[in-house]
């Protein structure tokens, strides 16, 4: 009967009880606006977001994804005995990730950082490339030793065939 109840929904138990927490987490946080204007501008800042996602960076990064899937799956017999694609996604999604919280700061767009926080906004375009530079780095050394690791395990698959 647990499998039925849920057919319905289509996903876990507990999906469904974070997505209603999230809900009420973001129906809390509009309670606390205390102005219409705050709130509108909210509301134009999240339907800017939706669309600017869905319409512009949504088709960037599935093109990249696919142009690397394509990649792999052209010579699917000669591939490397370990899988490049997370070691490229996984920098690549925590750097944009970085860049997307503090693209203000990163770009120089903020004006009023400086008088309310005391800061210079100069240092973040460097921080943000150089832990963009250590997690590429990160990844590409995790990479070599699992490729080293491959090529002296005679057991280990092939991507795309058995080594049996």
């Amino acid at each position: 009967m647990g499998g039925r109840l849920w057919s319905w929904y289509g996903a876990s138990p507990v999906h469904l009880a974070a997505l209603l927490v999230g809900g009420a987490l973001s129906a809390y946080a509009v309670t606390r606006v205390d102005s219409l204007e705050v709130l509108v501008q909210v509301g134009i800042w999240f339907v800017g977001t939706l669309l600017v996602h869905d319409l512009v960076l949504f088709p960037v990064y599935a093109t990249a994804d696919n142009v690397g899937a394509w990649v792999r799956r052209r010579r699917p017999g000669a591939g490397p005995r370990v899988p490049w694609v997370n070691h490229v996604r996984v920098p690549v999604f925590l750097s944009g990730l970085l860049l997307l919280a503090w693209f203000p700061l990163i770009l120089r767009l903020s004006s009023g950082f400086e008088r309310a926080s005391n800061r210079a906004t100069e240092p973040y375009l460097g921080r943000w490339l150089l832990v963009t530079g250590v997690l590429f780095a990160g990844s590409a050394a995790l990479y070599l030793v699992r490729a080293v690791r491959a090529r002296n395990d005679p057991g280990t698959e092939r991507l795309g065939r058995s080594a049996a």
